[in-house]
């Protein structure tokens, strides 16, 4: 395939894409300055839900531990089931009782950890996160669910980092990745209520959603995460791909178009 033509065609100022399989990147391709720098948007979701699962892993916070609303815990928020809505601090639910996609609920996360900590949330992203996978172009400047930026280079090796967990290892990752409170419905924004809304501890599921932001050919394990600066990562355990975007331009009818027909083409071409 030429993964140029298929970006060429996106209704945006400048993109930048790449293909990555087990061993590296396989193919990429970009209309932008070589390092051009993107704002992630919700793709810094991942970034956060590492750090706190690093942070759980050590010991500084729990999962299980309480975190937002009465009855909430760091789980609930990792995966959009503490109740919290979209944004604002009064809970729309009880825990537990629905999906709702939650920036507040990242933000809880965040605080929640510096205050653990006894510093910064953006010191313990650095220093748990960005430092020890070498994403050195990454910065966070606001709020911790949505105000990340980098260029793609930082952004494949989060992706590569997601397939094959090499250096903060499956322990991390594999949490990030795995479906927690299952049968929970709900809106997956830009696509509307799901049946079945899967996530894991800061990753989106696919499952059995429809409509979505993948091809329909992606295996239901796929997971990932998009933006709503017109960024995205997924990965693809079954056929073991991930693919990464970046773009000057917001999300909106051109990418719930274009990204399906991107990732099918990327499985015809690399599975």
């Amino acid at each position: 395939m030429d993964l140029r033509a298929e970006i060429a065609r996106w209704p945006v100022g400048s993109a930048a894409v790449a293909v990555l399989g087990v061993d590296g990147v396989l193919d990429r391709a970009a209309t932008g300055a070589d390092g051009q720098v993107y704002p992630w948007a919700s793709v810094t979701k991942i970034l956060t839900a590492l750090t706190v699962l690093d942070a759980c892993a050590d010991g500084t916070v729990e999962l299980d531990s309480p975190a937002g609303p009465v009855g909430s815990t760091v789980r609930h928020l990792l995966g959009h089931a503490s109740g919290l809505p979209f944004d604002g601090p009064e809970p729309a639910a009880a825990p537990g009782s629905r999906r709702i996609y939650s920036n507040t609920g990242y933000e809880v996360l965040a605080d929640h950890l510096a205050d653990a900590a006894g510093g910064p949330f953006r010191d313990e992203l650095t220093g748990r996160v960005l430092d020890r996978l070498g994403m050195t172009g990454t910065v966070l400047d606001g709020s911790p669910a949505r105000d990340g930026a980098g260029p793609l280079e930082d952004l494949v090796v989060l992706a590569w980092e997601l397939l094959a967990p090499r250096v903060l290892g499956p322990e991390i990752v594999g949490p990030a990745t795995t479906l927690v409170f299952p049968g929970l419905s709900g809106v997956l924004p830009g696509f509307g209520r799901q049946v079945h809304n899967d996530w894991g501890l800061g990753c989106e599921i696919r499952a059995d959603k429809s409509p979505h932001w993948t091809s329909p050919d992606n295996s239901p394990r796929t997971f990932g995460h998009f933006g709503q600066s017109g960024s995205f990562v997924w990965v693809d355990p079954d056929a073991r791909l991930a693919c990464i975007g970046l773009c000057d331009t917001p999300f909106g009818p051109w990418a719930a178009q274009a990204w399906p027909e991107l990732s099918t083409a990327v499985l015809r071409a690399f599975s």
